[in-house]
Order: structure tokens, then C-alpha cells, then sequence
């Protein structure tokens, strides 16, 4: 049961490509990406966890292998992102999940939960912020853009999409970049250089503000359910600080917070910890 198999199913016209591995008589986790990669940043975390849990890793619209819609056919804002994963869910026949939300996965997962906190199991949060104290100033570019949606400040985003920057994304932080393997990034930077790619990927920057309104409804959700939660984050991220994880303390008073001397893609270093970590909190089931 820890082979992984690959699937595209149809949700309401989009073909949204996942992942999946596991027995799905055991506990489900749904697995989040961010930006700019896909289902592809768990490939070995999948395999770690399979023998385990029951995984699901779809790739989110205008993402890895899910159908990009042309810019025009498809809104690309987080609350269009997470209700495809959630209608996903259904489709695949999900009814009780965790989830584990990375960077973008963390406002697509929060909304699902927010919207059935009786479906979701628990949260394991990798770098997946919900609190202004976790957002660093790598973020005022794109706070520019929020605040002055100029022509001027959109092709100032398109930074962000360079090659280079991936590779940065990947690397910065990290001790020792020899272990990050650039088949991520590769991949990810073979995504972004697709047609209507790049505006998915600015509209999606300029609807981020849209998930900063949201966090005190996240936050709500997290006081008044405290679902079993688990914190694994690069404490180097130069995009989402420590102070994020720990954030999360406040409204879930036995969150079990982690870090990890990494950067922002944590997994492409610390996989086996990740891995270890999930197991000795989700393994005992709910």
C-alpha cells in the first residue's frame, strides 16, 4: 500500500490532478501545497507516511498538473482555490480528514475547515501562517500591490516568478543546500513558464490580502474547535517567521510547535523529522 498512484478527476469542468497512497480504511490526510510548486513537494513524504495514513495530494487550479485555466476563464483567488479542493474532496468521497497545509495550502485548508470544522481531524502546519505577526517583510511588494493595484506594481511581482527566485525559494535558510534536491524547483520553474502561468500567478498575489481579512475568522475557528494541531516549521523562512508558529498557541492551547533549522521548503530537508513528527501525533487515529 505505499505505492503511489496518479489520477485526474473531473470537479465541475476542471480536471484537478492528485496524488494518493495509503489504505483508506486508515486515517486520511489531505496534503496543501503552495506556491509556486505542486503535489510534487510531497514525494517523499507520501512514501515516509503511506504505510501509516491514507494520503491525498491534489495540485491546486493553475498548479502542477490541474488544468490551468486561461487568465479570464477562471477567477484565480484563494476562495476559487479552495472551493475546487473542497468540491474535490467530495468527488473523491472525503468525509473525515486532516489536513496538512503549506504556504498557499494554509488559506485553501483553514477555509475548508472554517467551513466543515466536522470534517477535519486535525492540522499539521508546515511554514502555513494565519497570523499577521508571521508575515516578514518579504511581503511588502506584494503589500504594494494590495494597496495600489498599478500596472507598475503588478510587473514589480513578476520577480517572484524568476528562475532564480525558486531557486532562492528553496535555498535560503537551508545550512546545507546540498540536500535540496533541484528537482523541485526545476519542475516548479517548468510550471511557471506555461502559458497564462504568470497571470494566475499575480492575480493570486493581489487576492492574498483576501486571506489576511479572513484570519480572525481562522483564528475563531481554531478557539472554538482546537483541533489537534502540529506546527513544522522552517524557523528560517524568509517569508513566514517563527512567531507565526508560535502564534498559534494562543487559540489552541496543546498546538505541538516544531522547528526545524531549515528554510522555507522544510520537507526538501527534514522529511524523515516531518514524518516522525506526523506519526507520533496523528498515528493513534482521531
Amino acid at each position: 500500500m505505499t505505492r503511489v498512484r496518479f489520477h485526474k478527476v473531473d470537479v465541475d469542468g476542471l480536471g484537478v490532478f492528485y496524488r494518493e497512497a495509503g489504505d483508506r480504511s486508515k486515517p486520511t490526510i489531505l496534503l496543501l501545497h503552495g506556491f509556486p510548486s505542486a503535489g510534487h513537494m510531497f514525494r517523499d513524504l507520501i512514501p515516509a507516511l503511506a504505510d501509516t495514513f491514507h494520503l491525498v495530494a491534489p495540485d491546486l487550479p493553475g498548479f502542477g498538473q490541474t488544468d490551468l485555466r486561461p487568465h479570464g476563464d477562471f477567477t484565480y483567488s484563494f476562495d476559487n482555490l479552495a472551493k475546487v479542493i473542497d468540491r474535490f474532496t467530495e468527488v473523491i468521497g472525503l468525509t473525515r480528514f486532516a489536513i496538512y497545509v503549506f504556504d498557499y495550502g494554509a488559506p485553501t485548508g483553514f477555509r475548508i475547515a472554517s467551513w466543515h470544522p466536522d470534517r477535519i481531524t486535525g492540522i499539521i502546519s508546515q511554514n502555513g501562517n494565519a497570523y499577521e505577526e508571521g508575515l516578514s517583510e518579504g511581503w511588502n511588494p506584494i503589500r504594494d500591490y494590495w494597496n495600489e493595484p498599478s500596472q507598475a506594481n503588478r510587473d514589480v511581482l513578476k520577480a517572484f516568478l524568476a528562475p532564480e527566485t525558486t531557486i532562492w525559494q528553496y535555498t535560503h535558510g537551508v545550512p546545507d543546500v546540498t540536500l535540496v534536491s533541484p528537482d523541485g524547483h526545476s519542475l516548479d520553474n517548468y510550471y511557471l513558464t506555461r502559458d497564462g502561468a504568470a497571470d494566475a500567478q499575480l492575480d493570486l498575489f493581489g487576492d492574498y490580502k483576501s486571506n489576511l481579512a479572513l484570519y480572525p475568522e481562522f483564528q475563531k475557528y481554531f478557539r472554538t474547535n482546537k483541533p489537534r494541531f502540529l506546527a513544522v516549521w522552517g524557523r528560517n523562512d524568509p517569508f513566514f517567521l517563527p512567531p507565526g508558529a508560535e502564534a498559534f498557541k494562543r487559540d489552541i492551547p496543546n498546538a505541538d510547535i516544531r522547528f526545524f533549522d531549515t528554510g522555507h521548503f522544510a520537507l526538501e530537508t527534514h522529511c524523515d523529522e516531518i514524518a516522525t513528527a506526523i506519526k507520533g501525533v496523528f498515528a493513534a487515529g482521531e
